[in-house]
């Protein structure tokens, strides 16, 4: 039985940054030291990123609210509010643009109707409120009041895969069974001046945004293009904890995302696909013994399967470059940094044709966290160039540091 994700969708709030602009802010905030001035500039020159979008209205940069809450348009200087305010505000604009991702998901889906869905599956780690988001989407869509909630929270950039996953298991486990997972995260509530490096590199990064789609056995229609979702697999790497992480203080989300994480990732990220391949029929005839193409790899811990990392040459198998570039013809890697596409283009041996719905993601939305995949996924999926029975990889990095992944396969109706 296939289990298919149809549907995708996507939205944004209407407040857009202009990468420029805000570079110039940031750098220009009181209490910023002329190395921090310097790292500012670097970052957001470097990331290429054009627009962002956020929530917060005030961020239009000239626009004068009537008691600014996160910037002072008059002195342009950013402001520094509590986490209470911030969290109100999540819970007022991460509502809407849940509701309105998973509206768009629904009003997409030929054959699918709002009494059809059985479970909802919401994905968010920028804030917190109960009854949740996903109480709010049974409400305003006017799903049954029977439909089956699960919300995943404080995850990270990884955690639309585990809700994709876990909507595949319900659907295996029972075939009527339709659900709708929606991720929204508003990472601008968060963002702030200081002269942190790991800090600065969040900010010029970091935008909210949200992303839905629904996953059944119902196959698509004719003309429809979906996914077919074959495979999962969840790595955690063997070093990284302190460097990717996200932990609430007293003025708001505090975001670690050390400049070390694109070197984790080129060490290891061929050792997070291995488990992954393997389990794949045709996929497994690239793990081989004879040390050609990434290093060697050796068994570690993982959720699902046989599980490997980069190791010594000479050890248990090998993925060979460039043949997962050229057996999978799509590649749907989480934009968390330009860096981090870099090294996972040289590492996989994959083309810029592969890589330009991430980099053309990153480069209109930033980095949305957990929806930031979704959006690349729908952009290959709408892409003319997709065609029926083509094989996808999407791969996403989060706190752990922590590799979620995925085959797919493109079914067209």
């Amino acid at each position: 039985m296939a289990v298919t994700l149809r549907s995708l969708q996507t939205a944004v709030p209407p407040t857009v940054l202009y990468q420029e602009q805000v570079r110039d802010v940031f750098a220009s905030q009181p209490g910023l030291s002329r190395l921090g001035q310097r790292l500012v500039n670097t970052s957001f020159n470097v990331s290429g990123i054009d627009t962002r979008h956020t929530v917060i209205e005030e961020l239009t940069l000239d626009a004068a609210g009537e008691t600014p809450q996160f910037f002072d348009p008059v002195e342009q200087r950013l402001l520094i509010p509590g986490t209470r305010v911030r969290n109100e505000l999540y819970i007022v604009e991460a509502t809407k643009l849940f509701v309105e991702a998973g509206r768009r998901a629904l009003e997409a889906c030929p054959g699918i109707e709002a009494a059809d869905i059985t479970h909802v599956i919401t994905v968010s780690c920028t804030g917190f409120f109960a009854p949740g988001p996903d109480y709010m989407l049974v409400r305003e869509l006017g799903l049954s009041p029977a439909t089956q909630r699960y919300h995943l929270g404080f995850m990270g950039c990884y955690a639309a895969m585990p809700a994709l996953r876990t909507a595949k298991q319900f659907v295996e486990a029972d075939p009527n069974a339709v659900v709708l997972v929606v991720s929204a995260e508003l990472c601008s509530l968060h963002l702030r001046t200081s002269n942190d490096p790991d800090t600065i590199v969040a900010s010029s990064l970091f935008s909210d945004g949200a992303a839905a789609g629904i996953v059944s056995s119902r196959a698509p229609l004719p003309g429809e293009k979906a996914l077919n979702l074959d495979l999962f697999e969840t790595v955690i790497t063997p070093v990284g904890e302190g460097d990717m992480a996200w932990k609430i203080g007293d003025e708001g989300f505090e975001m670690v995302l050390s400049t070390y994480v694109p070197h984790i990732i080129d060490q290891h990220i061929a050792g997070a696909l291995a488990p992954l391949m393997a389990r794949d029929a045709e996929l497994s005839s690239l793990l081989t013994d004879d040390g050609l193409g990434f290093a060697a790899l050796t068994p570690i811990e993982s959720a699902d399967g046989a599980d490997w990392q980069t190791a010594p040459a000479g050890s248990v198998a090998t993925l060979v470059a460039p043949a997962p570039s050229t057996a999978i013809a799509h590649w749907a890697i989480h934009p968390g940094g330009r860096s981090i596409l870099d090294k996972t283009e040289a590492k996989l041996g994959l083309s810029e044709a592969q890589l330009h719905a991430s980099r053309e993601t990153l480069r209109e939305h930033g980095n949305m966290s957990s929806a930031t995949i979704l959006f690349v996924m729908k952009a290959i999926l709408e892409a003319p160039t997709s065609a029926d029975g083509e094989r996808l990889c999407a791969m996403a990095f989060g706190p752990g540091l922590t590799v979620e992944s995925g085959l797919m396969t493109v079914s067209i109706g």
